[in-house]
């Protein structure tokens, strides 16, 4: 099976093959299949821009195709930044001006109301289009007042991981090592539930 990652992140690629490393599967990026189309990620939640996204890149090339689509609820800003994350501030990736704009947002909020959860969804589409498979994977905490660690990504440096029965509990997501933050991150979850469903999928192949 060939499957195609619908964004151009090698480290999510890299996440990938490890979780996944035990199917007999090739994974392409979109370089390797000729490009895919832009899309536009104008949908309301996480799980229907992983669709979309998957949907478009499966339909462009013929081929199954995995997307997702992530970020930040926070409960005082009613679930903001949500699916506007990655351009909070104003300028898509700009994770400085993100952080910023979130703590100035948060300025004088008592820490037990600074709660907040990451979410990551992944779609996977079939070569027609049609959407075979949909997790979401959820990791809960608390904004901080200022940043901590230095493993810099996203507002990573900003999420103060709060559940209980980890050994990563009441530390910063930028504090954790690469593996460390796997284990717990929205995004780890997702991908496990993935590796865990994906089987019963594959049957159609």
């Amino acid at each position: 099976m060939k499957l195609l990652l619908a964004s151009n992140n090698k480290k999510k690629l890299a996440e990938l093959q490890r979780i996944l490393g035990a199917l007999e599967i090739t994974f392409l990026l979109p370089a390797d299949a000729g490009g895919i189309p832009d899309v536009i990620e104008d949908e309301p939640s996480f799980a229907g821009n992983a669709a979309k996204k998957a949907m478009s890149a499966a339909r462009a090339k013929g081929l199954w195709a995995l997307a997702d689509d992530s970020g930040l609820l926070v409960d005082a800003l009613d679930g903001a930044p949500g699916v506007f994350s990655a351009r909070f501030a104003g300028v898509h990736g700009d994770d400085a001006a993100n952080n910023a704009l979130l703590l100035e947002k948060l300025k004088g909020v008592r820490p037990e109301r600074r709660n907040a959860r990451f979410v990551c969804a992944l779609a996977l589409a079939r070569p027609d289009g049609s959407v075979a498979l949909q997790v979401q994977g959820t990791a809960r905490g608390r904004i901080l007042e200022a940043p901590r660690g230095t493993h810099d990504f996203g507002y990573d440096p900003l999420f103060l991981f709060t559940e209980p029965g980890f050994a990563a509990s009441e530390k910063g997501f930028a504090e954790l090592e690469p593996a460390e933050k796997a284990e717990v991150s929205h995004r780890g979850r997702a991908l496990r539930e993935f590796a865990r469903r994906l089987p019963g999928v594959l049957r159609e192949v």
